[in-house]
């Protein structure tokens, strides 16, 4: 990113408590924005520490606490930062949940809780960004998770799957439909993370295949070319890229950070 790109513009990052979105609202801090970081209440506390260390890099931060899955939430969000750092620049849906469990076994509330989340959810803060940029009249970025199994699902993670599919899909309608008001829209395809996320997907693997704890993800790490697990800021550093202005050309895209697992 320029020197001076990221000047008093402002991000939202979602599910920014911990993990991969923690590790991107800290780096666009780095970039220069001012940052504004979402969860769920029940890591307010983990929140507000996000936020104060986006402080201490120089930045002005909020910790804005918030149901992704519930509409008048988001809505209130995206208001919220709107008002207390002046303006939206940048979203990144982020927020998601993972549930290891084959299809067979799957209940409604199941489906419905992952969809609700990951897919919904994503939904609705591009929605809501989008139309707090339009009334800025000053176009904006909007980024958000999928995964790898966007382009390649997982056994026992078929709901998860089908969520991110849903994601890639929704990440291209939004691109054609927004370039007219200079959004740009894009998505993230992270592969085998170190995160907690990741530590629940592997004990659920490890048990459904009979392995131990660890031992699920060390069998699907062998599938990385560049022989090591992800971490956050390797996610980080794309979504840096498609926050500023050098990916201004760059929309309905969904690429994969994967260390070399999947190709396309």
């Amino acid at each position: 990113m320029a020197e001076g790109d990221g000047a008093s513009r402002v991000a939202l990052v979602t599910g920014a408590a911990r993990g991969i979105g923690r590790g991107i609202a800290e780096r666009l801090a780095a970039d220069g924005l001012d940052v504004a970081v979402n969860d769920v209440e029940d890591n307010e506390g983990e929140l507000t520490e996000v936020a104060e260390s986006i402080r201490k890099a120089g930045r002005r931060a909020a910790a804005v606490p918030a149901d992704v899955s519930d509409p008048e939430a988001v809505e209130g969000m995206v208001r919220r930062v709107a008002d207390e750092l002046g303006q939206l620049n940048v979203m990144v849906a982020n927020a998601g949940v993972a549930e290891v469990k084959a299809l067979l076994d799957l209940s409604p509330d199941d489906w419905n809780r992952m969809m609700a989340i990951n897919l919904r959810g994503v939904f609705l803060c591009y929605q809501e960004a989008a139309r707090q940029m339009i009334r800025q009249g000053t176009g904006g970025k909007i980024i958000g998770a999928a995964s790898i199994v966007a382009y390649r699902p997982f056994p026992m993670l078929g709901h998860y799957s089908v969520a991110k599919w849903g994601v890639r899909g929704l990440t291209q309608a939004a691109a054609m439909e927004w370039a007219e008001h200079n959004i740009t829209v894009n998505a993230y395809c992270p592969g085998i993370v170190g995160t907690d996320m990741w530590d629940l997907i592997d004990e659920g693997l490890a048990e459904h295949e009979g392995l131990q704890k660890g031992e699920a993800i060390e069998k699907y790490s062998d599938l990385i070319a560049l022989g090591r697990v992800e971490e956050p800021r390797d996610v980080a550093a794309f979504v840096s890229y498609l926050a500023s202005k050098d990916s201004d050309y760059m929309t309905g895209q969904s690429v994969m950070i994967d260390g070399g697992i999947q190709f396309s």
